[in-house]
């Protein structure tokens, strides 16, 4: 019986203004927010094909992401679905009948071997987090669905400071490993070169 293969799962949502990015909108305009989550997304997808895994597009919202043509069109789409970012996630993940990693599209520093190291971390833990440097997370991973408990990220406080921490905590008693610490984009200082945000 051959073993299900590794699947990479990459969110991303539609790039319309005021729809995505929100936060770095405020800062540098929703428009350039969108261009920058359009393009860093797209780069990502490039950058993280390898032979090692699938690499599947969970994509938001539902019906036009599934026809959207800013994705490229090889690369298979799953939709989010309803629910919090927590409970998307956790489905995306449970799904799942082999190792499974996932991460966003606003990781401009994530590579393959980041992504290598979660995988190989997965087989001897319940679950694999790739810390981010603002206090959450920039992947979460699990050697297989059904090894996903059903209270992960519950109550998890989402855009703070605290969001790996309350993850960690909502699933007490789990095997957990840590990869790499990377920067995600939430905000303008978080942009690589940026160390505040622009001014008008």
């Amino acid at each position: 019986m051959m073993r299900p293969r590794p699947v990479l799962i990459v969110m991303v949502k539609e790039p319309r203004p005021g729809r995505v990015k929100t936060r770095l909108g405020r800062g540098i305009g929703m428009v350039a927010a969108a261009w920058w989550f359009r393009h860093a997304a797209r780069a990502t997808l490039r950058r993280l094909r390898d032979p090692r895994w699938d690499l599947v597009l969970a994509v938001s919202p539902d019906r036009e992401g599934l026809a959207s043509r800013v994705w490229p069109t090889d690369l298979p789409r799953i939709p989010q679905g309803r629910g919090d970012l927590g409970a998307r996630m956790r489905r995306l993940l449970r799904a799942a009948p082999g190792p499974v990693c996932l991460i966003g599209g606003d990781i401009p520093e994530v590579r393959r071997r980041h992504i290598a190291r979660a995988f190989a971390a997965a087989p001897a833990h319940d679950l694999v987090f790739g810390p981010a440097t603002d206090g959450g997370f920039w992947l979460v991973g699990a050697r297989r669905g059904s090894a996903v408990p059903a209270r992960l990220f519950a109550g998890a406080r989402w855009s703070s400071e605290y969001a790996l921490a309350d993850s960690i905590a909502s699933v007490r008693g789990a095997r957990i490993a840590l990869v790499d610490r990377l920067r995600d984009v939430d905000e303008a200082a978080d942009l690589p070169g940026r160390t505040s945000p622009p001014r008008d």
